[in-house]
């Protein structure tokens, strides 16, 4: 894969100008399998880890944004297409909008594709978990229509899609590839010895410009969730932490002279 970003605790998106970040499994306090190679993991999943060391992971990445962690809005993912309002604590649903300032919007992922969205002129912020299912079903579009909804333009939302399994490693059967082609992903299907492979990050690019965003405002990290620098279920044989990619729109600072 390209290496388009440094392995940092949190990679950033150059299309986004909001606070935003992908994190990696650098930075810290988990430790077992969760830490990274010489340093305690940022797991920010406390279902197996110790909830203590997430708790302070938590408190590490939202402290580096300046949210709390009081602030955040995420999801019991379901590898569905339901985008909810984002509100603080945890929701069912595979994408997140929000026109509210101080909140910060998160997507857990392991494998599946996160994908950041924003019109900073609207202040309309989106986040979407896209495994196959949610790429096959277009989630990062209808997050695009949601935001809209919210008072969005299309052409002024950028959007990010961070690191996941990249095609080369992610070989599916054939009744999934015949479900892209179908859909009219098929240039996303690929062919390694044999067996089809998906390239969802590309898919994904797809239904955004589908969903009438331009080119140029589309980043693709062009990073595989199966790097040492991540966690990855498929390479992990399903015990590994989570990362998450966040977005929000901090609340604007009070002007000199304001009265209380």
């Amino acid at each position: 894969m390209k290496r388009d970003t440094a392995s940092l605790m949190l990679l950033h998106a150059p299309v986004l100008s909001l606070p935003h970040a992908f994190t990696t499994r650098s930075g810290g306090v988990s430790t077992g399998v969760y830490a990274a190679s010489t340093e305690g993991g940022l797991n920010l999943d406390d279902r197996e880890d110790d909830p203590r060391a997430v708790a302070e992971n938590r408190r590490r990445l939202t402290q580096a944004l300046g949210f709390g962690p009081e602030r955040v809005a995420r999801l019991n993912q379901v590898h569905g297409l339901e985008v909810r309002e984002a509100r603080p604590g945890v929701q069912e649903g595979d994408a997140l909008v929000s026109a509210q300032a101080g909140l910060l919007l998160a997507i857990g992922t392991a494998d599946c594709f996160p994908v950041l969205l924003a019109d900073e002129a609207a202040g309309v912020v989106g986040a979407a978990h896209a495994g196959w299912r949610g790429t096959l079903g277009r989630i990062a579009a209808r997050t695009v229509e949601a935001m809209v909804a919210r008072g969005a333009d299309v052409a002024c939302i950028r959007a990010a899609v961070g690191p996941g399994i990249c095609g080369e490693r992610y070989p599916v059967g054939g009744d999934v590839a015949r479900q892209f082609r179908e859909a009219g992903l098929g240039a996303h299907v690929l062919e390694r010895d044999g067996q089809p492979h998906l390239d969802l990050a590309g898919a994904n690019r797809t239904a955004l410009l589908e969903a009438g965003l331009s080119p140029e405002s589309i980043w693709l990290s062009g990073r595989c969730s199966t790097e040492p620098d991540f966690y990855s279920y498929r390479r992990d044989a399903g015990r590994t932490g989570r990362m998450w990619a966040v977005i929000g729109r901090p609340v604007p600072a009070a002007r000199t002279g304001d009265q209380a």
